[in-house]
């Protein structure tokens, strides 16, 4: 095996690591369970080693990049903030640097995965883009002439937790009526469960809908309406060239795409006069954190 470079995606669920060659080819991967924010901090970076370690074995990497779900200063060192995991204002650069002895890179997941697809996927050759990803909850990133956006303290694109509904449902971040309270795979969860009256993860709704179940396709339909309506109002913001929706729940395809192109089409103002972006699937899928994390301990957070 030659150079090779790993990158790990910590999300809400599940810990998800990739080595890649040094020309960004995906060679191994491996998952571990997001140990959940009650087991503190420790054992969220044991996921995030044994992951890593997972898919290097005894020959270690040139780089390990890490792609967490929440605030990333804008110095690439520090985890501030996630809904979704127990880091608070924690140096888990160095922390995970410390544990591997290796070079590390540290970033927000969502502009890891808008690195990703500018490299090799749908952002690639494009000047301006939005990257929405959809999990656990919703993450996002700007793409500027070429260039993933940070923003001034390095806070760009969180878009999940802009406020949808005023006075609407309570989130995890602590506020309420967040976007990803409407749009996410937690929504699609609890969308089906008040329908049915049982609960069932995204995996099982998913399977559902594939087979023509109307309350799971409803489901799909409710999310897709969601994301529509949330990323027309981003378009609005932004004018940019293309939406590209990825992360996990973003899987389904057009089950989820179909309504959002609907409702995007409805929500965004004058487009009998403008045009309205292509709303496309990310072509790296729902590793392209991983992948952009290990991308960019190969050329470098800049």
């Amino acid at each position: 095996m030659g150079v090779s470079y790993v990158g790990v995606d910590v999300g809400g669920t599940k810990v998800l690591a990739v080595r890649v060659s040094a020309t960004g080819a995906v060679e191994a991967t491996a998952t571990r369970p997001m140990p959940g924010v009650a087991a503190g901090p420790a054992a969220v970076e044991d996921a995030v080693v044994l992951a890593a370690r997972d898919v290097y074995g005894d020959l270690a990497p040139a780089g390990l990049g890490v792609s967490a779900a929440g605030l990333v200063d804008a110095t690439g060192e520090r985890f501030l903030f996630g809904a979704h995991l127990p880091w608070r204002d924690a140096p888990v650069r160095q922390a995970i640097a410390d544990r591997t002895g290796l070079p590390v890179v540290l970033d927000n997941d969502a502009n890891c995965a808008a690195y990703a697809e500018l490299v090799a996927g749908a952002v690639r050759g494009v000047r301006s883009a939005l990257l929405i990803t959809i999990g656990t909850g919703i993450g996002g990133a700007v793409v500027i002439d070429g260039r993933v956006i940070r923003g001034a303290h390095g806070l760009a694109g969180e878009f999940g937790h802009m406020q949808a509904v005023p006075d609407g449902l309570a989130c995890e971040c602590g506020l309420r009526g967040c976007w990803e309270q409407y749009c996410s795979g937690r929504a699609l969860e609890r969308v089906t469960r008040v329908a049915l009256g049982r609960h069932l993860d995204g995996p099982e709704v998913t399977a559902l809908a594939l087979a023509g179940d109307q309350v799971a396709l409803h489901s799909f339909a409710s999310i897709g309406t969601w994301l529509g309506v949330g990323s027309a109002a981003l378009v609005s913001a932004f004018d940019p060239e293309v939406v590209v929706v990825g992360g996990g729940v973003s899987a389904v395809g057009d089950l989820l795409l179909g309504p959002a192109r609907r409702a995007l089409a409805g929500a965004l103002q004058g487009t009998a006069y403008r045009a309205v972006p292509e709303l496309v699937p990310a072509r790296m899928g729902p590793e392209a954190g991983a992948v952009g994390a290990a991308l960019l301990a190969r050329d470098g957070r800049s």
